[in-house]
């Protein structure tokens, strides 16, 4: 048996073995982990254009601005993903927290720049300082509000 076998058996068990105690680990999701989980998902959803995806992370009642609502959200992302081939979204800085006053409200605040282009190169490039309001839905992390300055 060549020398290396030993060595790469006993790095797969040992992987084998960090990676089952993680999952496991996982058995009883982390509130702040699965807030931050919901939070990357909406920034995935937003970049593979998926209205859907997006709609489905909103909570029944949700609100942006003054008075904005889900309808609005669907309206405007559709003009964004028709006006724009590629949708990029760049965190500058981004924190997530769980309320000290409730676990079932999480919130976001973020530096974005949100980028549109046709192409590769961006026709379009804009900061925004963000702050997204989260409840918890069952399991799920829903977003209830969302400020932009």
């Amino acid at each position: 048996m060549p020398p290396f076998i030993p060595s790469l058996r006993r790095l797969l068990v040992v992987t084998l073995a960090a990676t089952t105690l993680g999952l496991a680990g996982c058995g009883k999701t982390d509130p702040q982990a699965a807030l931050e989980a919901a939070v990357q998902a909406l920034q995935d959803n937003l970049e593979a254009r998926d209205t859907s995806a997006v709609m489905d992370q909103l909570h029944a009642s949700f609100q942006a601005g003054e008075g904005l609502d889900a309808e609005w959200a669907r309206r405007t992302m559709t003009l964004m993903f028709l006006r724009y081939t590629n949708v990029r979204i760049v965190a500058v800085t981004r924190n997530s927290r769980i309320d000290s006053g409730s676990s079932q409200v999480g919130h976001t605040e973020a530096r974005v720049l949100v980028t549109g282009a046709q192409g590769l190169i961006p026709e379009r490039a804009e900061p925004y300082a963000v702050q997204l309001q989260w409840r918890l839905d069952g399991s799920d992390w829903k977003l209830i509000d969302l400020q932009w300055e």
